[in-house]
Parts: structure tokens; sequence; C-alpha cells
């Protein structure tokens, strides 16, 4: 596949491990922050979720994103066109909330524990939801920050899946 430099896809094996971990998700709220080629919303959307909002600033992950989500025939999502950080203060500002908040930033750039601060002081996940941060092993992320507690990490080689809760 043909993608931009930038984008590193979720890995088969990594979307499948967090689907299973996540067991049935129907009717839930997902968001998909620095979204990419959309594949881990795509398949909430699959599994279905109640709504996906996927969260993207380059062109081509959106278009990518719009070509897949025509083939699936589901409504229930919205796209933004955007930076994650002001996309967290326009969700607040919304007042929507997510069961569910998957992120997979860049790699190298410290964009998980900024993005875990950003959501820890904008309080859009559900009382009862967790958020789901796909990074690099060498980027050491907090055990606990403000409300949100680290309850579980799955390591895939040099990636790992870090699950947070509200306290």
């Amino acid at each position: 596949m043909n993608t931009h430099k930038t984008i590193r896809p979720t890995t088969g094996l990594i979307k499948k491990s967090l689907f299973d971990i996540l067991g049935d998700i129907s009717g839930i709220s997902f968001l998909d922050l620095f979204a990419g080629l959309g594949k881990v919303g795509i398949e909430a959307l699959k599994r279905n979720a109640g709504s996906v909002v996927f969260v993207e600033r380059d062109i081509r992950g959106i278009n990518k994103i719009k070509d897949e989500l025509s083939k699936i025939k589901k409504m229930n999502y919205q796209i933004f066109m955007d930076d994650v950080f002001k996309a967290i203060k326009r969700l607040k500002q919304q007042n929507k909330t997510f069961d569910i908040i998957f992120l997979d930033p860049p790699y190298y750039r410290n964009l998980a524990k900024k993005t875990l601060k950003t959501l820890a002081s904008y309080d859009i996940l559900a009382p009862q939801g967790f958020i789901i941060i796909q990074h690099s092993k060498k980027e050491n992320l907090p055990d606990n920050l403000g409300d949100l507690i680290l309850f579980r990490q799955k390591r895939y080689s040099e990636t790992l899946l870090s699950f947070y809760l509200k306290k």
C-alpha cells in the first residue's frame, strides 16, 4: 500500500488484539484521534459502535477514511480535519463525551503524553469510559495524570497499548 510517510497504520495484529480486549462495543461512542487511515475507527463502526468521530489533519488520510467509509455504508460518524488539540477543545465546547478514546500519535514526538494531558484537562471521557494510547515502548507514560489512571498495558514488539480510566 502506498501511504504517506507520516502515516503509520495500526497493524492488523494490534487492531485485532485491541478489539479482542474491548469485546462488544455495540452502541458506544468512539473517538479516533490521529486517525491516519482510520483503520481503528472504521473497525469500531464495523463492530456496531454507536458513533465514531475521526480526527485527522492530513487531507490524504481524510480522503482515505472517506473512501473506506463509503464502502461500509455506515452513517453514524463525523470527520474533523483538524489538529487534535484544537479538536479536543472544540469537542469539549460542544459538551461531547466518548466511551472510548483511541489515539495513535506519530511516534517519538512526545505527542502521546501531551495528548493525555490535554484529555485530562478537557475531560471528554465518559464516566465509565477509557482512553487507549498506541505508542512506542520507548515513550514512558505516567501511571496517573489528573483523574486518569493507567490500568493495563499490552506490548506488541516495539509498540504498547496503554489503557487509562477515570478514578
